[in-house]
């Protein structure tokens, strides 16, 4: 591609580690001309964070617990202070308890199922609010989702719900959101193999089965999302807002 980000500044949340869809797309958004900011969680995931942020563009590596709104306004004063502009958010978050995961959906607990929505739905509106101020020439916000949001997935539960709440809340953002010129989409990933991933016990299997009924016949590979990231956070989508991308090799058109 020709730095179809330069010039511009880009917060990217939610890197946990080298194999997370947020450190593929930092990694695009760093090639293709952007300057970062990043979050961690915890000081060992900052540790973490650090090492990576050695081969991207980074002016900024930040803490933010999204669950705590006056990290949420911390973030904020501290991407003011940088004095410059904000283009592009991106919002990687999401979390379940495991045993949420791993039991029948209608036994999901009361506290684990508010768990997955404040981290994975709500943390959206949060982080748009903390964020929008700052997109002073516009700009664009996007989420990463998953097909269990519209489809049964079996292992998927609790998370579906939230993943189904965070696509609602992408669209009514990006319907309150374009009167200042900001976009809100959501990429709608095939199944990869990450660290929050593996907390679904029939990921292996999704991803065996993938590449049998996918039109592509194979499964997804990061760089495609993060590439499909880069067309979002560029002007080149000026005229996208409001939509969920699917990057799933097809697989969302197949039937059951």
């Amino acid at each position: 591609m020709s730095k179809l980000l330069e010039g511009k500044f880009a917060l990217v949340t939610g890197i946990a580690n080298r194999w997370s869809l947020a450190y593929a797309i930092a990694q695009a958004f760093a090639r293709e001309g952007a300057t970062l900011a990043l979050t961690y969680l915890g000081e060992r995931q900052k540790i973490a964070i650090e090492e990576l942020a050695g081969d991207l563009n980074t002016a900024a590596i930040l803490p933010c617990d999204v669950t705590k709104d006056e990290e949420l306004a911390e973030l904020t004063d501290s991407l003011r202070e940088l004095n410059r502009p904000l283009h592009a958010v991106v919002h990687s978050l999401a979390f379940a308890n495991r045993e949420d995961l791993n039991r029948p959906f209608i036994e999901t607990s009361r506290d684990g199922f508010l768990l997955a929505q404040n981290v994975s739905a709500y943390s959206l509106v949060a982080l748009a609010r903390a964020t929008a101020p700052l997109m002073t020439e516009g700009g664009s916000l996007s989420t990463l989702t998953y097909l269990g949001a519209t489809r049964v997935v079996p292992g998927y539960n609790v998370m579906g719900v939230a993943k189904a709440a965070l696509e609602s809340a992408m669209r009514y953002l990006a319907g309150e959101l374009g009167q200042e010129n900001i976009r809100v989409n959501a990429i709608s990933a095939g199944a990869v193999k990450t660290a929050s991933a593996r907390a679904v016990k029939d990921l292996s299997s999704m991803l065996e089965k993938a590449p049998e009924r996918a039109p592509l016949r194979r499964n997804t590979d990061p760089a495609e999302v993060a590439d499909t990231a880069v067309f979002l956070a560029s002007d080149l989508s000026r005229g996208v807002t409001g939509n969920c991308i699917f990057v799933d090799a097809g697989l969302q058109i197949m039937g059951a």
